[in-house]
């Protein structure tokens, strides 16, 4: 189980990083051979950018929806490293990209999608109360919600930090 941080804590990362998120969806339960290699792909990259730091992935998250879709969350220190990444052919991804191309050229038997976020330093705001470290929280680091960081805008930068009231217990205080 993993260790909950009590309280209010922000996500805090340094610099400009990367959200990458990537999906799939099995669109032919029974097309097992089609979709089978590129389910099967994903968790050798996660394993070798884990093993290799450098690379540039600083934490992944991945959620199943269902038995057909699965998204992972990806932050990345730039997106010159995930784009390094993703064209390096001694990486297990380019591989696994042509394969793709080939086997499902003409065959709809599971779709993938991606999305590439830019984030400025200080253009986001992450807030985690009483949880284990958890997305930003981890590529980055938890710090204390408090002073400027204790509201949303403090945490971006547009704000002294005591620009909303909080509900506690049924009432609000300022």
């Amino acid at each position: 189980m993993l260790a909950i941080n009590p309280g209010r804590m922000a996500g805090v990362i340094d610099g400009d990083f990367v959200i990458f998120v990537i999906g799939a969806r099995i669109n032919k339960l029974h097309a097992v051979r089609s979709w089978w290699p590129v389910v099967s792909a994903m968790p050798k990259m996660v394993a070798e950018l884990g093993a290799n730091r450098a690379l540039g992935l600083l934490h992944v998250e991945t959620s199943r929806q269902g038995i057909r879709d699965v998204t992972m969350i990806q932050y990345w220190r730039s997106f010159d490293a995930l784009h390094a990444y993703a064209r390096a052919r001694e990486s297990e991804h380019l591989p696994a990209w042509a394969g793709y191309n080939r086997l499902l050229k003409d065959n709809d038997a599971i779709g993938i999608w991606h999305e590439t976020y830019l984030v400025r330093a200080g253009e986001y705001e992450a807030i985690y109360g009483n949880m284990p470290a958890r997305g930003l929280g981890v590529a980055g680091r938890l710090e204390p919600a408090i002073g400027v960081k204790a509201t949303a805008l403090g945490r971006l930068g547009r704000g002294p930090g005591a620009d909303h009231p909080a509900a506690v217990n049924g009432t609000v205080e300022a």
